[in-house]
């Protein structure tokens, strides 16, 4: 027992194990993170501004500029300060190939969205899969834009999910399956994606079948249900598509408002009758 005890007593006061040396690495890390992630703040900022006005202003309006400069600026310290941040890269890359920034560069924008995308930055990811799959005319551009999809949808983008979604409705490059768009657009609408919950909701209208395991997920989570004879509680695909409809409308889609007044219409016409 004096034995085990002298042996615990070395092994946790062993120097090595209480070096605060150990620790300055990852101090260090996450200092740098912290310092990239303030640069980024000011770098969307300014592009948010840009962006609040750009609409009102020619493309080239110089009273942009000042504006870009900064954001390409904050962007490029926040890469100095961490070489790492796959959301410099994104937002550097998005900078480069979208808006006219002095020394703007469409082959330095790909190459940092690229980066970005294999990093496992999901927007960069989603991104560069739209890139490829309607700009790039390389033959195996489709399989590559897939890929990367597939990965941002990995990690639940919603834009990713809507626009897989799109290809498993429409069958384009892959086999038609009502089924996976269906649950590729539940799960963008509950991540607030305005266009997966109306197509959700317009199909549901439409006749089609909630798969299974999507419609047992939906009732657990206390969705508006009814009662079958012989089946139990099952979905009402028309409250589903309302509670799609709404959060459509409350990101602000008209179309989200539209289906609504018109579910509304139609219930109260059901009612007279």
């Amino acid at each position: 027992m004096k034995m085990f005890k002298s042996v615990l007593t070395k092994v946790i006061l062993k120097p090595s194990t209480l070096n605060p040396s150990r620790f300055t690495p990852m101090r260090e890390m996450h200092s740098r993170n912290k310092k990239a992630m303030e640069f980024i703040a000011k770098g969307w900022s300014a592009l948010k501004e840009v962006d609040r006005v750009k609409d009102y202003a020619e493309i080239k309006d110089q009273r942009l500029i000042p504006l870009l400069v900064a954001a390409k600026e904050n962007f490029e310290l926040a890469l100095e300060a961490d070489n790492t941040n796959t959301h410099a890269r994104y937002w550097l890359a998005r900078l480069h190939l979208k808006y006219h920034v002095p020394g703007q560069c469409q082959a330095v924008g790909a190459a940092l969205l690229v980066e970005a995308a294999d990093m496992g930055d999901p927007d960069a990811q989603y991104e560069l899969g739209c890139y490829l799959r309607i700009q790039n005319k390389y033959v195996q551009s489709d399989q590559q834009a897939f890929h990367y999809i597939e990965k941002a949808v990995d990690q639940l983008h919603p834009g990713a999910l809507y626009l897989l979604g799109c290809v498993y409705l429409t069958g384009d490059c892959v086999k038609q399956d009502m089924a996976s768009a269906l649950w590729c657009f539940h799960r963008a609408s509950e991540k607030g994606h305005a266009g997966a919950a109306i197509t959700y909701g317009s199909l549901l209208l439409r006749g089609a079948q909630i798969p299974a395991s999507l419609a047992k997920s939906t009732l657990k989570k206390g969705s508006t249900i009814k009662r079958a004879r012989h089946e139990g509680p099952v979905l009402d695909p028309i409250e589903a598509a309302k509670e799609k409809f709404e959060i459509a409308a409350k990101a602000g889609c008209n179309l989200g408002f539209i289906w609504l007044e018109r579910l509304e219409k139609a219930q109260q016409l059901l009612a007279q009758e």
